[in-house]
């Protein structure tokens, strides 16, 4: 199969020829009909990840079709059309009988624990656990980014943040999750005050709902957010993951107001400085957010399903899989709105 390959940590990867993947016996091969190009993916590129071993296939959002099955798989057949939540949980461990498959202690991860969807083909495990049927009515693309972006700012909006209708919600970041995050929160009823460097990337947080949008190049970010609230965001979410967007999240909130962690912040990219005597005297809750299990899925296909979550919109463009690496290195330079889809 094709497969775009990282043979060296920040290197330019390259589109090759690799041995095609074999189903586990709990597990399926899909084939890969669009896959999101998302800012973990650059993590794993370059090597901020322990899990990720070279040489190595990045990519873990993807919508394609079932096309081999392992032999203890009982709920799913070839043609299925198929995505799944980025940590494919075991099924067993005591977080996955709780139903918090996303903490999973045995999780494997597609592009990072194993070869990725930046590929023809990928092996999925404990298919069982964690394949999530797609409508025939639901655009490929677009469902490409229910295995993380969309899935994750759901998540982190509606369960962790646990947003209520008429509350403040600042996001900062508006690229996939931000975005989505947006969406989510304007659908729940909240009024939303989105940050972003890229006009476009605010341009396009206001379409999704954002009643507000801050430009933190034109000075502190959580002073804004503060003024336009006339106190403070009760929730803040941090979509982007530095040390910068971190505390601007936990500083713009008012009293008993809730942080959620949703950006990944590796130790590469520095440690963020939480005011925690800011956190003590305002009795905020400082929250992370990891993904979403397979079994949660129903209650976010409803609300994509119902038109109040912009779902198609969220995709900026479609590349063919050859401009995988362009792409994977072009997310060090944010530029594009919206997310990059790549179409094997």
């Amino acid at each position: 199969m094709r497969a775009v390959l990282v043979e060296e940590f920040g290197a330019p990867p390259r589109l090759t020829r690799v041995p095609d993947p074999a189903p586990a016996p709990h597990g399926v091969v899909v084939a890969v009909e669009a896959t999101g190009v998302c800012r973990s993916d650059w993590h794993a590129w370059q090597g901020h990840d322990e899990d990720v071993v070279l040489p190595h296939v990045p990519g873990h959002e993807l919508a394609g079709t079932v096309v081999a099955v392992g032999a203890d798989v009982r709920g799913w057949r070839p043609g299925d059309r198929v995505t799944t939540p980025f940590v494919t949980a075991c099924g067993t461990c005591p977080e996955c009988a709780a139903g918090q498959q996303q903490v999973c202690r045995a999780q494997t991860q597609p592009g990072f624990t194993g070869w990725g969807s930046f590929a023809d083909l990928v092996a999925l495990d404990h298919a069982d656990v964690n394949l999530v049927r797609l409508r025939a009515d639901l655009p490929t693309s677009a469902a490409a980014a229910l295995g993380c972006r969309v899935a994750t700012a759901f998540r982190a909006v509606s369960d962790v943040g646990r947003v209520r209708p008429g509350e403040f919600v600042a996001v900062h970041g508006c690229g996939g999750v931000g975005l989505s995050a947006v969406a989510v929160a304007a659908a729940a009823g909240a009024r939303v005050v989105a940050t972003d460097l890229s006009p476009a990337a605010r341009a396009l947080a206001t379409s999704f709902g954002a009643e507000h949008v801050v430009d933190p190049a034109d000075g502190p970010v959580a002073a804004a957010v503060e003024h336009l609230t006339g106190g403070g965001a009760h929730v803040s979410i941090d979509a982007v993951g530095s040390p910068v967007t971190c505390e601007a999240s936990v500083r713009c909130l008012r009293r008993r107001g809730r942080h959620v962690q949703v950006g990944l912040l590796p130790a590469a990219v520095g440690r963020p400085s939480v005011p925690m005597d800011r956190v003590i005297a305002l009795e905020l809750q400082v929250l992370g957010s990891h993904g979403m299990a397979a079994h949660d899925y129903p209650r976010l296909m409803s609300l994509v399903m119902s038109g109040a979550f912009p779902l198609g919109r969220l995709v900026g463009r479609e590349l063919p899989l050859e401009a995988g690496p362009r792409a994977l290195s072009e997310l060090e330079r944010p530029g594009t709105a919206g997310i990059t889809v790549l179409r094997p």
